[in-house]
């Protein structure tokens, strides 16, 4: 079968090689086009388009880069139809891959939507678009299932894959672990700025702003392969904090506490057991648009999944040097709080459902394609 998929970030990428191994596993002769990442291509994948030239986020980096993306969807759109999948597969991007399950149902190919566009947070609308557009929704948050049938959409609840990912995940002694990053022997307090270039410069320089707060630990960033040392570097400085690049989990494995820019890796860091705070500044203007159009209470997966605050979400004027230190000093040294959260992410693990959501989504997937 020929499968062409598309993910537009790094989560994306993660879940669709982990769901791209788990299809070969039902179909030897399996064969991809994708727009993605290295995870992807190094599943045998042929990388169209590398997700760091397709990362836009917020509505005036959108309009500024609106002629790109333009030209990669009318791209897009050709190379489909000259590749000829058996089955589109989209996984969340949602202004881009919406686009495209429309194109797609048009030339009369199959959609699957792999991890729903957050559809229940802002843009409702596209609830309409997606039941016309699109054959097979899987699901990978527990409350999505009962908000799509509200509109009389069926789709079917996977798991989250993280779970999995965690679970693949090799254990790394932490006396090797500081020996080879030539760390110190002081508690690690990680640092996750994000993917994208526009967000990791704002979000790292607040980060660093702890450092001289808290002598007696070390501060390390969990970089990206995609974005240069040179950029890094250059926002760190020499204030004596290292850089470890995609290896996010094994620095996880072993820090005390995190600073964590908004998105997936904010449930990553939960599911690691790692005490958090959640970070996010955006550009003014796209923030002030989108605090008047999302409709939900929290930014963090980890807060939206339990429905109420778990982890301190900092946002916008709120992620201060002030608020920094305080949230920092309740996760270090306030032992209810540590408490608090250990139970609160033992729940937040059981209500994300059982392990093998990528099998599970890629049985359903052949499943799919051999019924219709």
């Amino acid at each position: 079968m020929k499968y062409y998929i598309i993910a537009g970030e790094a989560s994306g990428d993660m879940h669709a090689a982990n769901l791209m191994k788990a299809i070969k596993r039902n179909d030897a002769s399996a064969d991809f086009r994708v727009w993605g990442g290295d995870l992807m291509e190094a599943q045998g994948a042929n990388l169209v388009k590398h997700y760091r030239d397709l990362a836009f986020m917020g509505f005036v980096e959108v309009l500024f880069n609106l002629r790109t993306i333009l030209k990669n969807i009318a791209f897009c759109k050709k190379d489909l139809m000259e590749y000829a999948p058996d089955v589109l597969i989209l996984v969340d991007y949602p202004g881009f891959n919406l686009r495209m399950a429309e194109f797609a149902r048009e030339q009369g190919l199959r959609v699957v939507y792999y991890i729903s566009p957050q559809v229940w947070a802002w843009k409702k609308s596209r609830v309409h678009k997606i039941k016309k557009t699109v054959d097979k929704m899987l699901v990978i948050l527990p409350f999505e299932k009962d908000f799509y049938a509200k509109y009389d959409i069926e789709v079917d609840f996977v798991g989250h894959p993280l779970l999995d990912a965690l679970q693949n995940e090799e254990k790394t002694d932490r006396h090797r672990f500081i020996k080879e990053h030539n760390l110190s022997d002081k508690p690690i307090i990680a640092l996750l700025p994000g993917s994208r270039k526009q967000e990791v410069e704002k979000m790292l320089k607040q980060m660093l702003a702890m450092v001289a707060r808290y002598p007696d630990h070390q501060f390390v960033v969990a970089g990206v392969g995609t974005l240069a040392l040179s950029y890094y570097q250059g926002i760190i400085g020499n204030i004596g904090v290292k850089l470890l690049v995609d290896q996010t989990r094994q620095l996880l494995q072993h820090a005390e506490a995190a600073l964590v820019t908004s998105g997936t890796a904010t449930l990553e860091t939960a599911l690691m057991g790692v005490p958090e705070v959640v970070c996010y500044s955006g550009n003014r203007i796209s923030y002030e648009i989108a605090k008047r159009i999302i409709q939900i209470n929290y930014i963090s997966l980890v807060n939206l999944i339990m429905d109420r605050e778990v982890v301190r979400e900092l946002i916008q004027h709120d992620l201060n040097a002030k608020n920094l230190d305080e949230s920092l000093q309740l996760l270090l040294n306030d032992q209810p709080t540590k408490d608090r959260l250990k139970d609160d992410y033992k729940s937040l693990r059981e209500k994300l459902g059982k392990q093998g959501a990528s099998q599970r989504a890629a049985d359903m997937i052949s499943e799919f394609i051999s019924q219709s």
